[in-house]
């Protein structure tokens, strides 16, 4: 259409559209309406039709606009959160690797071992490639019911469990660290978490922000009734655990295809490397209007 077809269907849309509220609320003849709710549907999809948007464009702009907005405008939280899992890791690590046996004291016993004679490598991936598509899938599944229950304990326990969750994830990382460490498997231990590590510790940090965001509507409403700030944070919570889902995907599929092959440590680190550069790059830029 040019300039003036436009103008003229626009007139024409609203007029008609007019038509028919007018006719249905007079209870004008039923057949006069059914024309008139025709012809509004066929204009209708002449209107917008071009702004309905497909189920992979959606897809596609959730990732790539979306998600990373929702990130960098959550970055408060999502620095709280990290803070503490860091801390926490910090704080194990030092305990642990001044006495190991006070790894019984902080972290759950059935993950200890009880003597480390080889590394976390040869631990946990002592099996062969075809059991890898199934531990995938355990690990994806695993990894998402923690996520979950952090994003969860936003709403049921006021954010109490999110900070437990988040407290108890920095104990294990930092704790079976110092464990391998004083083992002589320090170096191994990190080369091997790193690939997947960076995005799985990433995801869980999202997804307690998220269950910050739910507390913070109930606790700090600010201007809005309470009832709509939950209702905004909700939405915003929504985003976060949608795009934290995608990322434990992604790395519980390097956890069970990658991370079980023999690659030497400088290796593994390096595609750690490249996956914490990736997100950094995802998270920094992506979305971005210039």
């Amino acid at each position: 259409m040019d300039a003036s077809e436009l103008f003229e269907a626009g007139k024409l849309y609203r007029w008609v559209t007019s038509d028919l509220a007018y006719a249905q609320g007079h209870r004008f003849d039923a057949e006069l309406q059914h024309y008139l709710n025709r012809l509004v549907a066929r204009s209708h999809a002449l209107v917008y039709g071009a702004t309905v948007e497909t189920g992979r464009e959606r897809f596609v702009r959730f990732f790539t606009e979306t998600f990373p907005r929702e990130f960098r405008r959550s970055r408060p939280y999502i620095v709280a959160c990290a803070a503490i899992t860091i801390a926490w890791a910090a704080v194990a690590f030092t305990i642990v690797s001044s006495n190991p046996a006070d790894a019984y004291a902080l972290l759950p016993e059935s993950i200890v071992p009880a003597h480390i004679s080889k590394s976390l490598h040869d631990s946990n991936f002592a099996f062969t490639p075809e059991f890898s598509a199934g531990m995938s899938a355990f690990i994806i599944t695993n990894n998402i019911k923690v996520a979950v229950l952090a994003f969860a304990g936003g709403i049921v326990t006021l954010g109490l469990f999110t900070i437990y969750e988040l407290t108890l994830t920095g104990v294990m990382v930092g704790g079976m660290g110092a464990l391998f460490g004083q083992a002589g498997f320090g170096a191994d231990y990190w080369a091997t978490i790193a690939p997947h590590g960076f995005i799985e510790l990433t995801a869980i940090q999202i997804a307690a922000a998220g269950g910050l965001l739910l507390a913070g509507g109930v606790l700090n409403p600010g201007r809005l009734r309470r009832q709509d700030a939950i209702a905004e944070n909700g939405r915003r919570a929504g985003v976060l655990i949608a795009g934290v889902v995608a990322m434990l995907c992604v790395a519980g599929m390097i956890e069970g295809f990658f991370s079980p092959l023999r690659f030497s440590i400088a290796i593994r680190a390096s595609v750690g490397a490249l996956t914490a550069l990736a997100m950094i790059a995802y998270f920094g830029f992506a979305g971005r209007k210039h």
